[in-house]
């Protein structure tokens, strides 16, 4: 068996330890005869499960005792809707910066249910940078101040945060979740999609400070209010269960393999320094991103020419480097570089640029 190397913005390639513990466990989850796949989520046998989950990520991610930890379904992209139903009930008004595609929908969800002012945005230039803030533009009253941390598309990042006082900030961490330590006392309330550092598709994770809970509006669909499933342990209705199994097994692998997050930093920038050292040399191929703002994370990378754009992304597949494909909105190549990418994969790739850009520079 030839396993390729994934390059996949998400869903995203999984560190094969734990696709070897799945697969062991696959007919038998340790002896209660039957499948994560298949057992009830009341069974004690999957309570031990979700609990261990929801333990190991506090315990990964320091999660302070005044934050709960609610495992969704809906993807991120439901709490575009659920962050200012929940949120949005004091002023009835939000700030958003607006870095890229899912920072702009969040945006205009959030803009069907109150008064949403956009701080700044980077779209003149592509999204290729995050906007410096002038905090004499944010809301004073705001109910909540919206960012994308790490922006999978365009492949920037803050490396430092707003400061914005006693006003919530909330962010989208999807792209960015468990790839180094975070300091979650500085938000209100964190939300990613599993499908990238996390595990498979189809799990949610919202972090969110016990204070914001209980204050949904009145039109908020039971699904969509926070304090429903803070009330149920996640377990109001048929959580995502074996999403939920397999990001135990990835919490375990950063704790048990990796050492924790902050060996996990260091193993993803010496990944990316990797690849952004050989793009800032390269004769044929050049980053997009102003340096400063580099993502960790998702890397994109163009030569100019869109023909030998694609010629690189048939001959890369065609050496197992697959998914290298620039978003469709802004073309080009890009690397996501996650968690379970071994750091042989990103030399592999380089290695594989520098032949290429010889044979066609």
């Amino acid at each position: 068996m030839k396993r390729v190397y994934n390059f996949s913005a998400g869903p995203s390639m999984l560190p094969e330890s734990v696709l070897r513990t799945a697969a062991d466990e696959m007919l038998d989850y340790q002896g209660s005869g039957q499948s994560v796949m298949e057992m009830s989520h009341r069974s004690k046998v999957y309570e031990g499960i979700i609990q261990g989950a929801e333990s190991l990520l506090r315990e990964v991610m320091n999660i302070p005792d005044n934050y709960k930890v609610l495992f969704l379904q809906g993807g991120a992209s439901s709490q575009f809707a659920m962050v200012p139903l929940n949120l949005m009930n004091g002023s009835g008004k939000a700030d958003y910066v607006l870095t890229g595609q899912w920072a702009t929908k969040a945006y205009k969800e959030a803009a069907r249910y109150g008064e949403v002012n956009v701080v700044a945005s980077s779209k003149d230039k592509t999204f290729t940078y995050i906007p410096k803030l002038d905090p004499s533009t944010f809301t004073k009253d705001a109910d909540y101040f919206h960012i994308c941390l790490n922006n999978t598309i365009y492949g920037t990042k803050y490396h430092e945060l707003p400061e914005t006082g006693d006003v919530p900030l909330v962010a989208d961490v999807s792209s960015c979740i468990l790839s180094e330590p975070i300091d979650v006392s500085k938000f209100g309330l964190l939300y990613a999609g599993a499908q990238k550092n996390m595990g498979p598709a189809g799990l949610t994770v919202v972090v969110i400070r016990e204070d914001l809970i209980g204050h949904a509006r009145d039109i908020t669909p039971t699904m969509f209010n926070y304090q429903i499933h803070a009330d149920n342990g996640s377990m109001f209705n048929t959580p995502p269960c074996y999403s939920i199994y397999i990001c135990k097994l990835v919490l375990e692998w950063i704790k048990n393999e990796i050492g924790g997050l902050e060996k996990m930093k260091e193993r993803n920038e010496a990944k990316a320094a990797l690849l952004y050292q050989f793009l800032d040399q390269s004769k044929l191929f050049k980053g997009t991103v102003v340096p400063e703002d580099r993502s960790l994370m998702n890397i994109p990378f163009i030569t100019g020419d869109q023909e030998m754009d694609a010629k690189f992304v048939k001959a890369a597949t065609e050496n197992g480097f697959v998914n290298l494909k620039g978003h469709r909105t802004v073309g080009g190549m890009r690397a996501s570089i996650y968690n379970a990418m071994p750091m042989e994969g990103v030399e592999k790739l380089v290695a594989f640029m520098k032949k290429f850009e010889e044979e066609n520079a």
